[in-house]
Parts: structure tokens; sequence; C-alpha cells
């Protein structure tokens, strides 16, 4: 049997590392995002004997993982005993976790890991759980920040959009995190999921009578995904799935204006080329299509911000995840050595990493001085060129070779190339920084480094 042991120290209480390590929502926060998905039961039933079936799905992990089952074998205040019951990769397979307290305060997490496996899997498993572990310790520590901001009290939170790329790991952050959680949902749900799903109705301008009585905040995600062609059929849906989604969410707000309405927005309202600018709040709106979408996306929230709700527009930056967004498609020609930018070298690319995006929509919920625009993008802006240079680097492959924009073009079409790859956009963060938010992942190295699981 071998046997792996790792040490992580956190500067923080046992009560807030416990309510992370142990609390619902683990399984999404903590491993990397997207790779894990439920297939039966319930991982947030820490009762010993519950048992529950996952799929890993992780991008270039040195071996494959098909179903395994899990059973809880111990749970206490500080100790959590977990073994692999039905694995095609191990012969047997136990963790435990425990927690201790540290002088001055903080917490120390000792795991160990004992396994029996196939030689293959054993000569690799000591850097794939070094890896494992170093991601959960900088997630942590992030969410760790965000714990102790949202910790004056429980708050009950509305969520459209939830079982988007953002959405999952947001409803896992706050749900971790001891609060309430509702999921607007269009269609029934089966199997796992965090939150209370709730139906509604956008395209109707239906919700359900009543159902922001007590709530804190409604954290508006829904919209059509951006990243297809710009056919005309496209374009409409991406346009109108917004403005329904805002017009039902803000017309209930407005009927509750003690509760804050925290609407995603994009960088695109900037326009899809500003050369030599940087682009504050205060910068004049762009032309092109999608500085036409967010005019109107945030134009549809003023019936919240007239009945004087706390309104904040969030406007995003290009995401970086490898559970999907701008980043997943190029990865393949850059593990194959075949990588390199997308657009001109020059143009200014304005990134943020998911793990941040998520903690700045938890952040906003609690900081009453996030309201209006507010760029969500992370500190450090690149030039494409060196943005595909830092890539390369943290993934150990030449990326000299610029990809021609027929490719890209003919997947999202001349239009699509236009607005969302040809890109010349320098946005500050300072506002965001001024209210008082701290960037988990402040350059664009960190934020790769972290999400490909380095």
């Amino acid at each position: 049997m071998k046997v792996y042991e790792h040490v992580t120290d956190f500067p923080y209480p046992r009560h807030l590392v416990r309510q992370l390590t142990m609390g619902p929502g683990g399984l999404v926060r903590f491993v990397p995002e997207g790779g894990v998905s439920v297939v039966r039961g319930n991982p947030d039933d820490l009762r010993v004997g519950n048992e529950f079936t996952v799929r890993v799905q992780l991008p270039y992990r040195p071996f494959p993982r098909p179903l395994s089952t899990y059973r809880y074998v111990a749970i206490g205040d500080d100790v959590q005993v977990t073994d692999d019951i039905d694995s095609g990769i191990f012969t047997s397979w136990r963790h435990e976790a425990h927690l201790s307290d540290l002088p001055g305060g903080g917490t120390r997490i000792f795991d160990r890991i004992m396994f029996e496996a196939p030689k293959r899997v054993e000569d690799t498993s000591d850097a794939s759980h070094d890896r494992d572990f170093r991601y959960r310790a900088r997630r942590m520590l992030g969410d760790l920040a965000i714990h102790q901001l949202l910790s004056d009290r429980r708050r009950k939170i509305l969520i459209s959009g939830a079982s988007g790329l953002i959405g999952t790991q947001l409803v896992a952050l706050l749900v971790n995190a001891g609060h309430t959680v509702g999921r607007l949902v269009r269609s029934p749900e089966h199997g796992y999921a965090l939150g209370t799903p709730i139906p509604w109705d956008p395209a109707r301008r239906h919700l359900p009578p009543g159902i922001l009585d007590g709530v804190d905040a409604v954290i508006n995600l829904s919209g059509h995904s951006i990243g297809g062609r710009f056919t005309r059929g496209n374009k409409e849906k991406i346009l109108q799935s917004r403005l329904d989604a805002t017009h039902t969410l803000a017309d209930a707000v407005a009927r509750h204006p003690s509760t804050a309405l925290i609407q995603a927005s994009g960088i695109g309202v900037y326009g899809a080329r500003r050369p030599g600018e940087v682009l504050t709040e205060e910068s004049a709106t762009g032309d092109g299509f999608l500085a036409d979408v967010v005019r109107q996306w945030e134009d549809a929230a003023r019936a919240a911000s007239d009945a004087g709700a706390r309104v904040a527009f969030m406007r995003t930056g290009i995401v970086l995840s490898q559970a999907g967004g701008a980043l997943l498609p190029q990865l393949p020609l850059f593990f194959l050595g075949l990588g390199g930018r997308l657009a001109p070298a020059h143009g200014m690319n304005s990134w943020i990493g998911l793990a941040d995006v998520t903690r700045a929509y938890a952040y906003a919920v609690a900081t009453e001085s996030v309201q209006g625009p507010v760029n969500m993008v992370g500190p450090s802006p690149v030039s494409n060129g060196e943005f595909a240079q830092a890539l390369g680097r943290v993934i150990n492959r030449p990326a000299w070779l610029p990809v021609p924009s027929v490719g890209p073009k003919l997947i999202l079409g001349s239009e699509g190339y236009d607005q969302l790859i040809n890109t010349d956009q320098d946005v500050s963060a300072g506002k965001l920084q001024a209210a008082g938010f701290r960037f988990g992942e402040p350059t664009v190295a960190d934020a790769l480094n972290h999400t490909l699981w380095r």
C-alpha cells in the first residue's frame, strides 16, 4: 500500500476552514473546475455510510478516471474519512482529512491518502496529488476571504443562469459559505444540484408570487451564449434572452427595492477595438453588435434603479477556465505545440480568471459601494501576443505560430471573429479594486496556472 501525506496551513480560524472542507459545495469548489460530475447520490450528505458516484473528466490528466463510487467512513468536527469503494483504477483508496489549530488562530489540514493501484498509476500519483492539493489551497485561500466577509449574517440570494460556467461555481461558493440560494430554472431538474430550484418563465415575464420576500440580492447571469456564429437567429437569441430575463427581474426588484440586483454585463459595451485607450466605467460606449446588446441589456434594469434599488452591472472580460469559455477551444492546439495568438499581437486582452469572477459576484452581494457599471477584469491586461506566450509557458509548449484568421472565421463567421477574437480592449479594474476587492489571480500566469491545474 502506498501512502501520500500533505499539510496545508491557513491563517483563518478552524470553524471557517471546517465550513469549507465539510460544508456543501466542496466537491464543486475544490476539485478542478468542470472536471467532476455527480452521477448518483449526494456528496453533500455527510452522514457516515453515504455513498455517491462521480465521473472525473479532467482535460489532459495523466491517466483517465472512469466512474468512482465513494463512501463516507467517518465524519466528525475535525476529521473526514472517505473510501473509494468501486474504482476502475485503484485496488483500494482511502482519504483522511484532519483539522487542527495553529498558534495565532490559524488552521492546519493534514491529508493522508492510502491506496493500492497499478504501477503506472503509482508512478504518477505523487505529482497528481501535489497538483490537486495546490489547486485546493489556492481556491480555499480566496474563498476563505469571501466567507469571512459574508459571515456577518446569513443571506438569501436568488440566481438566474445558475447552471452555466459562472453560475455553477457561484452557487457552490455561496452555499459553501452557509447562505440560502434559490436557482431560477426554466425546466424540471433531476439528480444532484446545489441550491433550491425555483421555476420561472422570463419569456413570459413570469416569477412566482412573493419569491423576492426576504431576498437580499438577485444575481442575474441569464443569457444565450455569445460563443457561436452571429447569424440573424442567434443574434436575436443573444439579445432577447438578456432583455427578457433582466426586465423580469428588474420589475420584481422594483417592487422590493431593498433587494440588490447584481447584473451580468460585458466589456463588449466599449466596442471591439479601442487602441491606445485605457477604458474605465466613465469611457464612452462603442460600436458594433455586442456594444448595442450591452447598452440595451443594462438599460433593461432601469426599473430597479429608478425604484432606488442598488444595481451593479458587472462588465465581464474574457473569462479563463478549462471548463469552458474562450480558453477551452485553444487548448488542444497549444498542447499539440501548434498554438499561438488568435489576433494581432499588439491588441490588448482584458482577461479574468473564473475563480475571481465568482468571488467578485459574491463580493458585490456584500458590498454596498459596488454599484453602477463595474469592470470585472483582471488588474493586469496583456497583449494578445503576451497572452499566447504566457499560455505556452504554463503548459510548457511553444506559442510562436499565429493562428490564421481563416480558422476562427470558419467557426464564428466574419462578424463573430470581428466582435469576439479581433479585439483590442485595455480595460481598467480600478473601480472594483477601489471598492476593496482583492484579486486571487492578479496576473494572467496566476489565472492560467490555477485553472490548468499546474
